[in-house]
């Protein structure tokens, strides 16, 4: 297959720049990042004016209202992105951490440290927030970076990218440390991830479709933040004002990302006084249900749930609800259908919690808190690159420290091997 001689250019450049960001102290690092945010702010009309283009262009298509929610940008979230900047600034540098060190029986000193992965391909759709974060984290983390966005943000993207990579090189980071493909033909992904010569990691963030699509076809190790099949199960000893208030936010904060709720479950023992009032409270809020039937006896008028309904994302307001008989019953439900991203128990019994937080095989499971929660900025990670739902090379929500590998550094006296 014949590679595109503009992106082969630009993984090139990549390659090369992230030979000088690999040595870039931290001091330098932190710089840079201050300076991008601080020119966030300073040129946030721009930014608007780009981003309010993306938003006529997908009305003009007819966007659902998630994903224009995903799309949109304003002075509060470009403020948002500028702080988040000036919290990865001031996160410890991962580059040269020391993971462990030993002593040999011959006398050698081995250390193994982080480093660099080196050039990063971030493959996303929609939401250009990521565009900066993506950047940030990965020049934290001593890489470059090659940002490829969905067409419906490019406008947003390209004004985000070009006062990112100014502010920094205006720092001492090389300008090519953050390059972004501009055009957005399909070619150009799969031509990224067959670049394994001069790209160490492609991070495809998206929909299932196209991250499995991605996985199927590429050369370069794969880093896939699927989609978000998410899950609250209400246990029978759950404080159940509290667990409305968890429902309700899991489902309705922000429907349309991937760390939303998706499927309720609630304890046989309590749903008969727990889902008539939260299903009042959901209906409120717009969120329509379908439910199984031993749901839909107490909650009047509800779509009856299919077998379809179990394993979908809806990034919308649409939630389906089931009644289980155990925790047991609830941790088989979200192993079989769930997509391994967040789940949570909201319980008062310190065994049922031990027994789910166990037994669910996700990249994070919570005991009373929403699924919202799981986030770069929450964790105190200033944001995130995407939540992976892999299990290697990093799980859960994936900030600069998992955006370094190790290596092995040996000091010795003249050991030679026998």
């Amino acid at each position: 297959m014949k590679i595109n001689p503009k992106l082969l250019s630009l993984a090139k450049r990549s390659k090369e720049a992230s030979r000088k960001t690999a040595m870039l102290s931290d001091e330098i690092k932190k710089r840079a990042l201050k300076a991008a945010s601080k020119a966030l702010v300073e040129f946030d009309a721009k930014i608007l004016a780009a981003n309010a283009k993306d938003m006529a262009l997908a009305k003009k298509k007819k966007y659902p209202a998630s994903y224009l929610d995903r799309l949109f940008l304003d002075a509060g979230r470009v403020e948002a992105m500028a702080r988040a900047l000036e919290e990865i600034a001031a996160q410890k540098d991962p580059v040269g951490e020391v993971v462990e060190e030993w002593n040999s029986k011959d006398g050698i000193k081995i250390k193994r440290v982080r480093s660099p992965l080196g050039v990063i391909g971030m493959i996303y759709e929609s939401r250009p927030n990521v565009t900066v974060e993506a950047a940030a984290l990965c020049l934290k983390a001593g890489n470059s970076v090659i940002l490829r966005g969905g067409s419906e943000s490019l406008n947003s993207n390209k004004a985000l990218a070009d006062i990112f990579s100014a502010a920094i090189a205006s720092q001492g980071v090389p300008a090519d440390a953050v390059l972004l493909i501009e055009n957005t033909e399909r070619k150009n992904i799969y031509d990224l991830a067959g670049l394994d010569e001069w790209v160490d990691l492609i991070i495809a963030r998206g929909s299932e479709e196209m991250v499995n699509d991605i996985q199927k076809r590429a050369t370069v190790p794969v880093l896939g933040h699927g989609k978000g099949v998410c899950h609250v199960f209400v246990d029978k000893s759950a404080a159940l004002v509290m667990a409305e208030d968890i429902v309700l936010n899991a489902k309705t904060q922000r429907p349309g990302v991937c760390n939303a709720m998706e499927t309720l479950l609630v304890h046989s023992g309590i749903a008969k006084g727990f889902l008539p009032a939260v299903g009042i409270r959901l209906a409120k809020a717009g969120v329509a249900l379908r439910g199984d039937d031993a749901s839909r006896k107490l909650i009047p008028g509800i779509q009856k749930a299919t077998e379809k309904d179990w394993p979908a994302e809806y990034l919308d307001l649409i939630l389906a609800v089931k009644v289980v008989d155990s925790v047991d019953q609830a941790v088989d439900h979200i192993n079989r259908y769930g997509s391994g991203h967040t789940d949570t128990i909201v319980t008062e019994d310190a065994s049922s919690a031990e027994r789910f937080l166990k037994g669910v095989d996700s990249a994070a499971v919570f005991h009373n808190l929403s699924t919202r929660m799981h986030d770069g900025g929450v964790f105190g990670l200033g944001a995130e690159i995407g939540i992976s739902t892999a299990k290697l090379h990093a799980r859960g929500t994936t900030g600069a420290r998992e955006l370094t590998t190790t290596k092995y550094i040996a000091e010795g006296t003249g050991q030679i091997r026998k």
